[in-house]
This record gives C-alpha cells, sequence and structure tokens, in this order.
C-alpha cells in the first residue's frame, strides 16, 4: 500500500478533516491510544498542550495508508502496517488516533502520532521518513502480492498526481477522399436543374458553392477541400454557367470557409453542450443510487455494532458471574480456582474481540464489493464524457485548421541574368594585349 506522511501542527484543523464524513462515505474512529481523551479534537489538543513545553511546531507525525485500487484488505493489515512504521519511526508507545476512511467503493486509513516524548519533553527527530516509508511500502506490496506502481519501482518513473490517464482514441473521421467527393457532386448534378437545387443539393453533403478564383463555380467542402465543379462533373465551363448562371454573385473561397468555421464553431459547441448535458443526467442517476446504497450500508453496520455490543455485554456478565465473592471468592483462592477462571475469561474475551472484528471485516469487505461495479461506472462514465469532449476539440481544430490552410503561391520567375564576360586566361594576363600589326 502506497504509505504518505508529513510532520504537521493544527491539532483541531486535523481533527476535524479526519472525521469529516461530507466527503467520505463512512469514518470510523478505529483506536485512541495514550489520551486521556477519548473525543478525537480532545485528544489532538492534548498533544498541542505537550508540545507547548518544547519548541516543536509540528508536533504531530500524520500516516495515511491506501491500499490497491481494487484490494480489499482486512483491518489486521493495516494494524501491522501501522506497527512496522511505528517501530521504524521510533514512535513506540507516542500517543496515536487511528481513522478509517471509505470513499469511491475503497478503504484507507490514517494514523496520526504526537512525536513529543512527554518523560524527556523532546520531540522525535523524523530523519529520512519519507525513504524509510518507500520501504515498507515496498515490502507491504512484495508481501502481499500486489501489484506495485512504477513510482515504487523506479523513482524517475515516480508520477507526482498519483494517477495516470488512459490514451484517448483519435476520433474516426469519415476518410473521404478526392474521388468520394466527386462522386457526390455529380450525383448531385444529375439531380438538379438549377442554381438553386443543385445548391441546396450540395450543401446537404457538406459543400458550399462558391466563386473560384478565376471566375469559374467550385465546391467548398467542410474540410476545407476545393473542387472545380465542372472538372468534378466532367462537362464544359460554359455548359456549367448555362446552368448555374454566373458564378460573380456567389461568395469566394474565403467567404465560404469563414461561413464553415462559424457553422462548425457553434455545432462543435453545441454537441460539447449536449455531452455534458448527458453525462450529468447519468451521474445524477448514479449519485441516487450511490447516496440509498451508503444509508442502507451505514444502518446495516450499525445493526451489527449494536448487536455485538449487546452481545459482549451478555458474554461479559456471564465471565464476571463465574468470579466469585465473600467466603466462596475466598475459597475459589484459596484452591486455585480464581486463577483458572481468569485464564479462561481472559481467553473467551481475546475469542470473542477476533470473532467480532472478523465479523465487522467480512461485513464490510461485502459492501465495498457491493459498491465497486457503482463507483466503476461513475468513473467510466467521466473519462467517457472526458474523452468525447477532447475528441470534439480535436475535431474542431482540425476543421479550423484545414480552413485555414491555403495553397501556397508560386514564386515569381526571375529574370535571366546576361552571360558573364569569359576570364581571360592566365597566358592572355601575363604577356599583355596583342600588339597591333605595323602598317
Amino acid at each position: 500500500m502506497i504509505l504518505k506522511a508529513s510532520q504537521r501542527s493544527g491539532a483541531k484543523a486535523l481533527a476535524l478533516h479526519l472525521m469529516r464524513g461530507e466527503e467520505n462515505e463512512h469514518v470510523t474512529l478505529h483506536e485512541l491510544r495514550g489520551f486521556v481523551s477519548d473525543d478525537p479534537i480532545a485528544a489532538l489538543k492534548e498533544a498541542q498542550a505537550i508540545a507547548k513545553g518544547t519548541r516543536c511546531q509540528q508536533f504531530l507525525f500524520s500516516l495515511s495508508l491506501s491500499p490497491p485500487p481494487n484490494e480489499i484488505v482486512l483491518v489486521a493489515v493495516f494494524e501491522r502496517a501501522i506497527a512496522q512504521v511505528e517501530t521504524r519511526l521510533k514512535l513506540s508507545g507516542h500517543p496515536r488516533m487511528v481513522v478509517f476512511h471509505e470513499k469511491d467503493g475503497r478503504r484507507h486509513a490514517h494514523c496520526v502520532w504526537s512525536r513529543i516524548d512527554a518523560e524527556r519533553m523532546t520531540a522525535v527527530n523524523m530523519a529520512h521518513f519519507k525513504i524509510k516509508l518507500r520501504d515498507i511500502s515496498r515490502a507491504l506490496y512484495f508481501e502481499h502480492g500486489w501489484k506495485m506502481p512504477k513510482g515504487l519501482m523506479d523513482s524517475a518513473k515516480r508520477d507526482p498526481r498519483n494517477f495516470s490517464l488512459a490514451e484517448w482514441q483519435e476520433a474516426k473521421r469519415s476518410g473521404k477522399h478526392a474521388g468520394d467527393l466527386k462522386e457526390m457532386i455529380r450525383e448531385c448534378w444529375a439531380v438538379s436543374d438549377n442554381r438553386a437545387a443543385f445548391t441546396a443539393a450540395i450543401s446537404e453533403r457538406g459543400f458550399i458553392l462558391a466563386k473560384g478564383d478565376r471566375r469559374g463555380h467550385v465546391a467548398v467542402y467542410a474540410e476545407g477541400d476545393v473542387l472545380s465543379v465542372p472538372r468534378a462533373i466532367g462537362i464544359r465551363v460554359k455548359d456549367v454557367a448555362a446552368k448555374l448562371g454566373d458564378p460573380d454573385d456567389l461568395p469566394s473561397i474565403a467567404e465560404a470557409k469563414s461561413a464553415f468555421a462559424r457553422d462548425l464553431s457553434s455545432n462543435f459547441a453545441r454537441m460539447a453542450r449536449q455531452v455534458c448535458s448527458n453525462s450529468q443526467r447519468r451521474r445524477a442517476m448514479l449519485k441516487a443510487k450511490q447516496t440509498d446504497m451508503v444509508q442502507r450500508h451505514k444502518a446495516a453496520r450499525a445493526a451489527l455494532f449494536a448487536k455485538q455490543a449487546f452481545g459482549a455485554r451478555q458474554e461479559n456478565a456471564i465471565r464476571a458471574a463465574r468470579l466469585k465473592s465473600g467466603l466462596r471468592g475466598l475459597w475459589q483462592r484459596v484452591t486455585g480456582q480464581h486463577k483458572t477462571i481468569e485464564v479462561q475469561n481472559r481467553q473467551e474475551a481475546e475469542n470473542a474481540a477476533r470473532r467480532d472484528n472478523e465479523e465487522r471485516d467480512a461485513l464490510i469487505a461485502n459492501q465495498l464489493t457491493e459498491r465497486s461495479p457503482l463507483h466503476r461506472q461513475l468513473r467510466d462514465l467521466q473519462r467517457e464524457a472526458l474523452g468525447l469532449v477532447r475528441s470534439l476539440q480535436r475535431d474542431r481544430r482540425h476543421y479550423r485548421e484545414a480552413l485555414q490552410r491555403t495553397e501556397p503561391e508560386k514564386p515569381a520567375r526571375q529574370p535571366r541574368l546576361s552571360a558573364r564576360p569569359k576570364r581571360r586566361s592566365r597566358r592572355s594576363r601575363t604577356q599583355g594585349p596583342t600588339p597591333m600589326p605595323e602598317p
């Protein structure tokens, strides 16, 4: 299990945080040892009062124990881990508080020690406690056969967030190529007899009829592709103009792309709102089921605890009745029966406590198993909604970049420079100019 700890102060704030039930489904105060008070806030304030006699500012040592996500860990395992930490950090015998939390279908524990040694009035030095906790955590993973996180295997691979997001699959697009686009334009041409009909037909298939750079008719696709209508259909330009009219009153390619950008932006925003609305509705339904389940589990635990408390009182009364008083009690002591009965009572009390702990562990394990599918659905719903939103954002960025993409202009042709004069040979440079013949 993952062990995280820190030295801190703030006794009241820490106690309130550990006992807060709003953020957790179940909160159980498991142990208060070495304090006079049995209230968590008052107990930690005792540690704060003792620390006033020292110079220690961070008088508390707070530890959280988080088991692997899909493992149901018994209380005894937590107790052994806490005992190992206590021994390794030299906190044995110090006052401590142990609290169990259950949240999102998982159970984890918190343990808080007082660092102050009341006899010596000194604080225990917590040197290198992170390294020591890392070694104990590794040993726990090996001992129980749990899958060890990469952060414990290699410090360089540690994720400070302690969780990793899955790679989101890229949204599959239509995969249309130039041949498919031309085929759609030909189909629209075949079912249309004028410009209005042709414009409506290609609009249904994601095109806008526009004026090309050379005064011809072009079809601009939603992803930014520009196709010449005459070339796509395979007829002459004047035949297209006879049916579609003069292209001067059509929008330009840039205006068509701007219109696509506006329409697609609003469409993606609408789809993103729809994804969030659907996710919130489904999440509300699952949260309602979670609330009902938590209330039912709390009632079952309260019933079990009340039953065990009633049984413990009866069993204690039976064991106490075995020890007689008066002359009978004196006779038991003389004959040695008193000692034998005490040993028997102690053994029965230990067995009863072990039995009650096993019943509580079994109940909690069953409840965690029942809640796990519901919490898994909540996590999957959140990931699904996040994946859809990110997919929409990628598609929106893809379309925007495609619409902004323009054909590179060809560089202007440079004029050819005149031929350079020939270089004179080395001999001509050394001999000078050729002499003129005498007249």
